[in-house]
């Protein structure tokens, strides 16, 4: 992703803006809280603040750049917006957030859905898992 995404989404490019959506897009497939994303992009020598940070994920979860997830009594997670479909895993004990695709399962659900008599138009699957 880059500039042309941003304008594209109908906002300014800002240098916290771009720096976050190059994070993001350099850190694909991870899922980050604000303060987690500000730690890490701080270690990086990027100084935006975590107010800022809030701002512009919630200024990109409105444009459709991110994807806001909350899963359980977890705090909000950010994750870039790739349209890819995909589900998630969530270890209970660590909060490790792992993402999965399977055809066989999604077929499953369509076909779970017809025999009900309904359309699948979207779904969210989150399996809470713990290490054996």
């Amino acid at each position: 992703m880059s500039k042309k995404d941003i304008k594209d989404a109908g906002l300014k490019v800002t240098l916290p803006r771009l720096q976050i959506l190059e994070f993001l897009t350099d850190h694909k497939g991870k899922h980050y809280s604000a303060e987690a994303l500000y730690d890490e992009m701080k270690a990086a020598d990027h100084d935006i603040g975590l107010a800022t940070i809030y701002r512009v994920l919630n200024q990109f979860e409105t444009a459709g750049l991110v994807c806001k997830h909350q899963f359980e009594e977890n705090q909000a997670v950010y994750e870039l917006d790739t349209g890819e479909h995909h589900d998630h895993m969530v270890d209970v004990d660590s909060g490790k957030v792992i993402e999965f695709y399977d055809a066989e399962l999604e077929k499953l659900q369509v076909k779970i859905v017809e025999e009900q008599g309904y359309e699948l138009i979207d779904h969210k699957m989150v399996l809470y898992v713990k290490k054996k």
